[in-house]
């Protein structure tokens, strides 16, 4: 953990000139926000397309304007709780519809046996995804910043992401088969990690604490 928030910190400092200067021109955060949702939208298209390299370089351009956005909002004096919660929201949209053109990829008229069985894998990625922000959003209304896990949004975008966009459909879309496997169990095992922390943070307290 304490590497990936490096790696973070690192790619922070690096856009930080871009970011400065988005909040000097005034752009707001809802309008990046929004560009984003747009750009990874599209993404599912391009993977129910089968350009799965596009729809790689989308995925990953879309979670920068993902980062884009929360870094404005909090370096200008336009960030706002509906802000907060209009991001949140869209992500969690933009990330079923990611997850629905995958599934897309393996229910179509070369539908095989192997195939039959990543729509589940896609589905439990999908839901364990889900997961993951439902706990962490629990959590924040109790009063808990829960933000522990091996498998946040950041991981989750940059390994499809990098997937589909450099190995394609190459060896029978074999890493991203791989990658979609590997969702399918550390996402649930995030969530999880999750409850546990909550679990140890809050078990016993009352309510009204």
């Amino acid at each position: 953990m304490a590497g990936l928030e490096s790696l973070r910190g690192g790619v922070y400092r690096i856009i930080n000139p871009l970011t400065e200067g988005l909040a000097r021109r005034r752009v707001h955060p809802n309008f990046l926000t929004t560009a984003g949702f747009v750009v990874t939208m599209t993404s599912a298209l391009a993977f129910h397309q089968h350009q799965v390299r596009a729809a790689g370089f989308l995925v990953l351009l879309g979670g920068f304007f993902d980062i884009l956005d929360g870094r404005v909002a909090r370096i200008s004096d336009l960030g706002s709780k509906f802000g907060a919660f209009y991001a949140s929201t869209l992500d969690r949209i933009s990330e079923i519809t990611v997850f629905i053109g995958i599934l897309s990829l393996y229910n179509d008229y070369r539908l095989e046996l192997g195939d039959v069985g990543m729509i589940y894998l896609i589905m439990l990625a999908m839901a364990g995804s889900l997961m993951i922000s439902y706990t962490r959003a629990r959590a924040e209304a109790l009063g808990l910043d829960c933000k522990v896990g091996l498998m946040q949004r950041a991981e989750r975008v940059v390994l499809i992401g990098l997937a589909s966009l450099v190995f394609g459909e190459s060896w029978n879309g074999l890493v991203l088969k791989g990658v979609i496997v590997l969702l399918a169990v550390m996402t649930n095992i995030t969530a999880v990690q999750r409850i546990v922390w909550v679990y140890r943070q809050a078990g016993g307290v009352p309510l009204d604490e």
